[in-house]
């Protein structure tokens, strides 16, 4: 495992990135841009397609990967599960990767599936960072990601310089583990955030007021969020919905924050409401929705509707 004494990954040291989606795509070119020798893996085209169109070299699988170029694995993928398939099913890309070799799981997985994989991967003598990330795609693209990142403090300095190429914020959040439960529980409130903007929205609409009144008020006002300042405008009230980030995405995280919550022996009145009301709307609207979507279901609710 890495020590107190291991020198930071700096360019152009081989870099994996597992995942080219809709977040892996931009903050693999940002890694790229940052000097780093770029290596992606999916099996869908268009993501390889926009990687070697950036300079990298894209793979459908890892079987025809080179372990000895690879100083780091990143994976950005939809659940923890799908990342310990990715790093030890089958072949089994971690078992080829030398000692020493760091994972950094940048996906939005369960702290408990977390601390698991932390254990699969020792004995093989690779490090873990869970660094999950806050921002969309807008910050994917112009490089300034908030990255929660969970594990021992040597590991994150190793990690650091590949981290400050994808964000802006790098915030240490205590043991493997603990940056998964920290975007879960940031989700969490983004996503009570949302209902509660889109729920006065539907209603001041209704009373009569203008919908951009509605959000300027906000805005200047104690009921500032997230959501008034970057969500309403652009994606609620346009009815474009087109945020980038989908609703099953969010549904998964907020029910991984209220799991967390009752493994913990919390009986919240809120959290668990909030995630039963997420997980309705992906089987009301279906699970390629975009999150801002939720006023959409949020909608019928009137009377009479």
């Amino acid at each position: 495992m890495t020590s107190m004494t291991a020198s930071p990954l700096l360019p152009p040291a081989g870099v994996v990135m597992i995942g080219l989606g809709a977040m892996g795509v931009p903050m693999a070119l940002r890694l790229i841009g940052a000097g780093y020798t770029v290596f992606g893996i999916d099996p869908a085209e268009p993501g390889r397609a926009a990687l070697e169109a950036a300079g990298g070299t894209a793979l459908a699988s890892s079987a025809a990967l080179d372990p000895g170029l690879i100083a780091a694995v990143i994976t950005m993928l939809p659940t923890g599960a799908i990342v310990r398939a990715a790093l030890l099913e089958g072949e089994g890309l971690a078992r080829r990767l030398r000692p020493g070799t760091l994972v950094i799981d940048m996906s939005s997985s369960r702290p408990a599936d977390t601390v698991a994989l932390e254990q699969a991967l020792a004995p093989l003598g690779l490090p873990l960072v869970d660094a999950p990330v806050s921002g969309g795609v807008k910050r994917a693209v112009d490089g300034s990601l908030a990255i929660m990142a969970g594990g021992p403090a040597d590991r994150i300095e190793l990690a650091r310089p590949l981290l400050a190429a994808m964000g802006k914020t790098i915030i240490p959040t205590g043991p493997i583990g603990s940056g998964h439960a920290m975007k879960a529980l940031n989700n969490y409130v983004s996503a009570a955030g949302l209902v509660a903007a889109c729920e006065a929205l539907l209603v001041g609409r209704t009373f009569g007021l203008e919908p951009e009144t509605i959000v300027d008020v906000l805005n200047v006002s104690t009921g500032r969020n997230n959501s008034t300042e970057v969500k309403l405008k652009p994606f609620v009230i346009s009815e474009t919905f087109a945020s980038g980030f989908g609703m099953a995405l969010m549904a998964k995280d907020i029910g991984i924050a209220a799991e967390l919550a009752q493994e913990l022996g919390f009986m919240l009145p809120q959290m668990p409401q909030v995630a039963e009301l997420w997980a309705q709307a992906v089987s009301a609207l279906g699970k390629q929705s975009d999150h801002t979507e939720i006023y959409r279901y949020l909608a019928p609710a009137k009377v009479g509707l």
